[in-house]
């Protein structure tokens, strides 16, 4: 059973970061006429640093969710059960925070304002569905588990300080 969950998995994992991550900012890229560095600088190699930072929390949040919640991140196959380890344990969206962050290493390798816009339009409708569709479905299916987690892991910020987001 794992290895169909795992396949599902990276399935759809595959469509949504070929889709949103890799194959939209390369047409923002293609169309705003950016063009790769010919020399890597600082920037390039900060912006790599930060892309793979994402990424890797990104796949992290991916196969806890294959592994631990035996469902996917797709919302029409959702984990079985509520993730609260890994990733889940420091902040409730690191997957989100994951793929922007990524991102922002794309804006930052190819000084793109466009893609650096085009991360916070993604971040802003990752919190309208978050709001609107995620927690109310999270709420529904894992009831005082859910709330419990919601009262302990902040949404967006971790630890203790910062803002909470929880409302």
């Amino acid at each position: 059973m794992t290895g169909f969950v795992l396949a599902r998995t990276v399935t759809y994992a595959s469509l949504f970061i070929g889709l949103l991550l890799v194959f939209l900012p390369s047409r923002l890229l293609s169309w705003s006429g950016v063009a790769r560095p010919a020399v890597l600088g600082a920037a390039q190699a900060a912006g790599m640093l930060v892309a793979a930072v994402g990424a890797v929390v990104a796949l992290w949040c991916v196969f806890a969710f294959a592994l631990i919640g035996k469902g996917t991140p797709a919302p029409f196959d959702p984990p079985r059960r509520l993730v609260i380890a890994g990733p889940y344990r420091f902040v409730r969206n690191p997957m989100y925070l994951g793929a922007v962050t990524a991102l922002f290493g794309v804006a930052l390798f190819y000084e793109s304002a466009i893609v650096a816009a085009y991360a916070v339009g993604f971040l802003l409708v990752c919190h309208v569905f978050v709001l609107a569709y995620e927690e109310p479905t999270l709420r529904r299916l894992f009831g005082s588990d859910y709330d419990a987690y919601r009262r302990r892991v902040h949404r967006w910020v971790p630890g203790r300080s910062g803002i909470r987001g929880n409302a």
